[in-house]
C-alpha cells in the first residue's frame, strides 16, 4: 500500500462525506477491525443519554467547591443514567462489588477537581467496594490488568493539538506513545479505546465542567476559564465530547460576540463515531436532560 492511501487529511473529514469514513477505515490496525464485532452500548438503537447537572452554590467566589453540594450533583447524575431510584443500585447496575475500579482523571494543568475524585471513592465505598480496590488510573506506565472497571472523569476543555482534549483524549497515555496520536489532527484517538487493555472497562464518564477552559488548553488562561458550575456525564464517550464542544464554542462565540470557530477542527469526534464505532457524534441522536441551575448553560 502506497503512502498516500495511508494518508487522511483535514480536509477529508470536512467534506463530511462517505469518503471521509472510507478514508480513514484504512488506518485501523486489524486488531481494531476486530474488536468493532460489537459495536459500543448506545449505537444499538435510540438515542444517547448525557446528563447535565449544575449548581449555582457549587463554587464559592473565591472558586472553592462545596463538597456536599458536589457530592449531590454526582448522585442525581447516577440516578439519571442509570434510571435506578438509590445510589446503591445505580452503582450496582454499572459494576460490581468485587471490581477492581480505576479512576481516570486529568492529571495536569486544568486539572479534574480533587474533591469530585473523592465523591466518586466514598460513594463506591459506601456501596461496599473496597477501599483497596478503587485506584487512580492515570498516565503512561499504569498496569490496566487488574483494572476490572474504568470510571472516567477528565476536565472540560478546548485543546490546541485536538480541539477538544475531553473524554476521547482521556485515554491517551495508555497508548504508550500519545505523540503518535497527534498527528492529523488526532484523527485516530478513538483507536485507543479499543486497545485489548482499555476496551469494555469504561463503566461512566463523568466530565468536570465546573471551570472549563475554551481557548488555549490544556493550560488554563484566566480569560478563558470560568465557572460554568456544571457536570456532564454519559456512558458514551463521543456524545459527551460533542455535548461538550457544544458548550465551549458557545461560550467562544459569546466572548468575542460573533463565531469563532475551534482551531483546529475537532475531527477525533466524528472519526469516533463514524470509524471507531464508539457512540453518537450528532447532537440528533443525543439526548440531553438537564437539571438544576439553567443561568448561562450555553446548550
Amino acid at each position: 500500500m502506497s503512502d498516500k492511501k495511508k494518508t487522511i487529511t483535514r480536509r477529508d473529514f470536512i467534506r463530511g462525506t462517505v469518503g471521509t469514513t472510507l478514508g480513514l477505515s484504512i488506518i485501523k490496525p486489524e486488531w481494531v477491525n476486530k474488536s468493532l464485532a460489537g459495536e459500543w452500548p448506545q449505537k444499538a438503537g435510540g438515542k444517547s443519554l448525557v446528563v447535565l447537572a449544575r449548581d449555582e452554590k457549587v463554587l464559592d467566589d473565591q472558586m472553592n467547591v462545596n463538597k456536599k453540594i458536589l457530592a449531590g450533583m454526582v448522585d442525581r447524575l447516577l440516578l439519571e443514567i442509570t434510571g435506578k431510584k438509590e445510589i446503591r443500585e445505580a452503582w450496582l447496575s454499572l459494576l460490581s462489588p468485587k471490581d477492581v475500579v480505576g479512576l481516570v482523571p486529568t492529571p495536569l494543568m486544568n486539572p479534574t477537581h480533587e474533591e469530585l475524585l473523592e465523591v466518586i471513592k466514598e460513594s463506591l465505598v459506601a456501596v461496599g467496594v473496597p477501599e483497596e480496590n478503587i485506584r487512580r488510573a492515570q498516565g503512561r506506565n499504569v498496569d490496566l490488568t487488574p483494572i476490572t472497571a474504568l470510571i472516567s472523569l477528565p476536565g472540560l476543555k478546548a485543546h490546541w493539538l485536538t480541539g477538544i482534549g475531553t473524554v476521547i483524549k482521556n485515554y491517551i497515555m495508555y497508548s504508550g506513545a500519545p505523540r503518535n496520536y497527534h498527528y492529523e489532527d488526532s484523527a485516530r484517538l478513538g483507536e485507543i479505546w479499543h486497545l485489548p487493555q482499555v476496551k469494555g472497562k469504561t463503566r461512566l464518564i463523568i466530565v468536570d465542567a465546573l471551570r472549563p477552559v475554551c481557548d488555549k488548553g490544556p493550560q488554563f488562561d484566566p480569560r478563558y476559564r470560568w465557572p460554568y458550575k456544571g457536570l456532564l456525564a454519559s456512558t458514551d464517550p463521543v456524545a459527551l465530547d460533542a455535548v461538550g464542544l457544544k458548550i465551549l464554542q458557545a461560550k467562544r462565540d459569546e466572548l468575542r460576540g460573533e463565531p469563532w470557530p475551534i482551531s483546529p477542527p475537532p475531527i477525533c469526534i466524528e472519526a469516533s463515531d463514524t470509524v471507531y464505532k464508539l457512540g453518537h457524534s450528532k447532537l440528533e441522536n443525543i439526548e440531553i436532560k438537564k437539571i438544576g441551575w439553567d443561568k448561562e448553560i450555553l446548550i
